[in-house]
């Protein structure tokens, strides 16, 4: 039998092209918002990467609704962040079902698709919540970026220590929310430049191939569990 001996560079292609690779999903709370929600999008079309929106249910209106379809359109989903942005482990557990159909329904009526993950106010959450509806619950790992005095940088450096794969990144698209729009603009980048896929965070749960149970008592800052 004839040997193929390969060259070492062929060896060391063929090895990288196998490697598995990383993913991440970028992820924005208490939109949707006419500028900062918009701008927002503005970034992610430049760098052609999608996003998940945890929208309240409040804010959606016939105007906010056209973000809402923008985003649908290049890609992002849309999930839900509760109707009020109470605190729901405070509310009659019949409240707080009711928070939850409240905003899927909005969510329906103007993209056409129910959500199925839900990331509570505050990460508050207790037992009896997982137990009443049939949602993914999301945390995620974030940068104080609700604080309005740290920086861009800050936001930035912040979210870049902390990153691996598997990790959702947790930002906000609320008004005025200024110096997470210009974090955004480093952190694409960035993440891109270590190797980072960016995809929805439905999409990472499939990349990593989990499957995560309804009613589970779980909530997901990595989709690999960590």
């Amino acid at each position: 039998m004839r040997r193929i001996i390969l060259p070492l560079m062929s060896i060391l292609l063929v090895s990288c092209a196998a490697s598995p690779s990383q993913y991440v999903a970028l992820s924005f709370d208490d939109g949707p918002d006419s500028k900062i929600t918009s701008e927002i999008l503005d970034i992610l079309k430049e760098h052609n990467v999608p996003a998940s929106f945890f929208v309240i249910g409040q804010n959606i209106n016939d105007s906010t609704a056209v973000l809402m379809n923008r985003a649908v359109d290049m890609g992002c989903e849309i999930q839900n962040h509760s109707y009020t942005h109470s605190f729901m482990t405070q509310l009659p557990i019949e409240d707080f079902v009711e928070e939850i159909r409240r905003t899927d329904d909005l969510v329906e009526k103007y993209t056409g698709i129910r959500p199925t993950l839900f990331r509570p106010p505050y990460i508050d959450h207790n037992p009896s919540m997982h137990a009443a509806v049939g949602h993914t619950f999301i945390c995620g790992v974030g940068c104080q970026d609700w604080e309005a005095e740290r920086s861009a940088q800050m936001r930035f450096d912040d979210i870049m220590a902390q990153v691996k794969d598997g990790d959702i990144i947790l930002l906000h698209d609320f008004e005025g929310n200024v110096n997470t729009v210009e974090a955004l603009k480093l952190m694409i980048p960035e993440l891109k430049n270590r190797g980072y896929s960016l995809v929805t965070v439905s999409e990472l749960f499939r990349r990593k191939g989990v499957s995560p149970e309804a009613n589970s008592g779980y909530i997901y800052t990595n989709v690999l569990g960590y």
